[in-house]
């Protein structure tokens, strides 16, 4: 098999899609190309539409990604959609390998009376709002009349979301966040938002930055009920048998901050712990969560868990936020295990069925559709790495995919002839200057474009799409 005709498809162009493909790029025998597709014509995934607005230096991973992307073995197809513009049908025939890497794009339910009623949102919906996601820009938080906020869940995107409510005008002017969502947040009412968490604080799965940053609020105090901050026996005894260092870290700062005194602030941040919702309720909007306190007991694999006990309360709020974690959504003509939202796969090879499923060869998958939504940005490196390498060792023996065609003509051809709007990487960069132009214009970072249409005017490319529904 010549070297010239290996070629791969990476669907989606997050950390984990970006993390393959540069170790793919990196093999000099053989020598391998990698496209990128891409629903939106922006490439980066979470990063520039999950990662909060006024954490910048997060975001400068980016500068490596576009190192990759700028590698001549390398092609970005943006505004591409799996399933509907290409299928894995087309793609087998151009391709040895697939890796799919499109993360997980929906969230987990509470599965609680009250969920569904108005001004209850996914914490994803909310964080892609601000960020200027183009699927969430529709959406409507309007803040003004809301006092109390609950946000329930005490991982990382529980604490942005806290911390994007809690940010002064000023604050929040100096980041990236879209227009909309400033104009929105400048008008917010609201004064306290309080999180919940169904552990204890050493079982929080916030890292320490996070709840660091809380306490260094410009105009806002955090609040943590030193009962609340100490630990039950179980956990000090967890935590100490474990030697967790983040965790007890965790715990210390949480304890400083019920040792601190109000500093009469316009905004409150209150976390609470040991404390689950059971329902949420209002007659046409929420106006109240019902949240029971828990304990937590060893369960049978020696794993500290949450019980309900029978003290309950209720607590007035006028919005909530679920953030209980992120879920993969299904893709077309692709295996999908239901109860854990992601794609079954044997170390990144996918699998036709998530018990007793043969591999689907010449299909990979990488990130949280591999392994569920987990880790940080870097932890998504060595998973791909591993995915990556399961291609690697099939090429050798020639389990892969048999394309008849892998000429990039031919697979250019066929991207035009489906959607004639597609977006490269220089298309990409382009739109990324004029972001940035439109920024400084204003004394910000970037302003950002949140419609696909907007975007594809600003490149020249609107009166393709009137020629192609035409």
């Amino acid at each position: 098999m010549s070297s010239a005709q290996i070629r791969v498809a990476i669907i989606g162009s997050g950390p984990s899609g970006f993390y393959a493909a540069d170790h793919l790029l990196k093999q000099r025998d053989p020598l391998i190309r990698v496209d990128m597709y891409e629903r939106l014509p922006t490439p980066f995934g979470l990063v520039r539409g999950g990662v909060a607005p006024d954490h910048a230096k997060i975001k400068s991973v980016t500068k490596l990604y576009s190192r990759i992307a700028r590698q001549e073995r390398f092609n970005f197809f943006g505004n591409i959609e799996f399933g509907t513009d290409v299928t894995r049908a087309d793609l087998s025939k151009h391709y040895q390998g697939i890796i799919y890497a499109v993360g997980a794009q929906t969230d987990k339910k509470l599965g609680i009376p009250g969920e569904d009623l108005a001004n209850s949102f996914a914490a994803t919906e909310f964080v892609g709002w601000y960020n200027g996601h183009p699927d969430y820009h529709d959406y409507d938080f309007d803040l003004t009349g809301i006092k109390r906020v609950a946000v329930i869940g005490v991982g990382n995107v529980a604490m942005d979301v806290a911390r994007i409510l809690a940010r002064t005008s000023e604050e929040l002017y100096e980041t990236d966040i879209a227009d909309y969502a400033l104009e929105t947040l400048q008008s917010s009412e609201v004064e306290e938002i309080v999180v919940l968490g169904r552990r204890g604080p050493a079982q929080a799965a916030f890292t320490n930055p996070e709840i660091r940053e809380l306490g260094e609020m410009a105009d806002a105090d955090i609040v943590v009920s030193l009962e609340e901050a100490t630990l039950d026996k179980l956990s000090a005894a967890e935590l100490k048998a474990k030697g967790d260092r983040a965790a007890a870290r965790n715990v210390d700062i949480l304890r400083s901050y019920a040792k601190r005194d109000l500093r009469g602030r316009s905004r409150r941040i209150v976390m609470r712990f040991l404390v689950s919702p059971v329902a949420l309720i209002g007659k046409d909007k929420v106006e109240a969560i019902r949240i029971v306190r828990n304990e937590l007991y060893l369960d049978q694999r020696g794993s500290l868990r949450p019980r309900a006990t029978e003290r309950q309360e209720t607590l007035p709020v006028d919005m909530v936020f679920r953030s209980v974690g992120y879920r993969g959504v299904r893709l077309p003509d692709v295996p999908f295990y239901d109860p854990w939202g992601t794609i079954p796969n044997d170390h990144g090879r996918v699998l036709t069925r998530h018990e007793g499923g043969e591999c689907l060869v010449g299909n990979y998958v990488v990130g949280w559709i591999k392994r569920g939504p987990s880790g940080i940005i870097g932890t998504n490196k060595p998973d791909a790495i591993e995915s990556a390498n399961r291609f690697l060792e099939d090429l050798k023996v020639n389990r892969v995919l048999e394309p008849v065609d892998t000429r990039s003509e031919t697979i250019l051809d066929l991207i035009q002839s489906r959607k004639p709007t597609f977006c490269t990487f220089a298309d990409w960069e382009r739109l990324d200057a004029i972001e940035r132009q439109r920024g400084a214009e204003s004394g910000r970072s970037r302003v950002k474009f949140t419609t696909v249409e907007d975007m594809l005017a600003a490149l020249g490319k609107g009166d393709q799409v009137t020629e192609a529904s035409g």
